[in-house]
Order: C-alpha cells, then structure tokens, then sequence
C-alpha cells in the first residue's frame, strides 16, 4: 500500500527528509508521494516515517495502491538493488 499526502498538507516540510525512500516531492501544490517508491519503510522501519511526523495527519493508504507486505517487501529489495547498480565504484586508475 503506497501512501498518499491529501490537500490538507501545509507543506510544512518534515515529511520530505524522513522517506528512506526518496519516494516524497514537492508538486505543484502539495507535496506528493511517489507510488512507484513507496515502501510504507518496509525494510527500513516499523512504520512509515513520513506519517510519524506528520503534524496534520494527511497521510493515509493510497486506495487505489494497495500492496500486501510481501509485494511492499519486493519493492523495498528492487528499490536497493538499482540504488546499488546506480552507485558504480570508480576503478582505480
């Protein structure tokens, strides 16, 4: 289940820096959470960072995103794998 920001953010600009995930902008308006990038933290916290800082509480489960655990798990481990081939070690000269 991806999550979502609503049109009740303030964009008070806490939530941003929390996502392990790099999965929160700023769009046009609001902020906005990317789907595609959206672990709810799995395989970095218990839970999603961005609703635990949330002063407004305007971050609920995108209905039209829902994921089980195992799929949020899966996403988390490609996430990290093309973290990884993007990050290449410059050989040495």
């Amino acid at each position: 289940m991806a999550l979502m920001i609503t049109d009740e953010c303030i964009n008070c600009d806490v939530c941003e820096p929390e996502c392990p995930n790099q999965a929160i902008y700023l769009g046009v308006e609001i902020y906005e959470i990317d789907p595609g990038k959206c672990t709810e933290c799995v395989g970095h916290f218990d839970e999603p960072q961005c609703v635990q800082v949330c002063p407004v509480a305007c971050i609920p489960v995108d209905p039209k995103q829902v994921e089980d655990r195992d799929t949020l798990w899966r996403k988390y481990q490609r996430l990290q794998m093309e973290m990884k081939m993007e990050i290449k070690p410059v050989p040495p000269a």
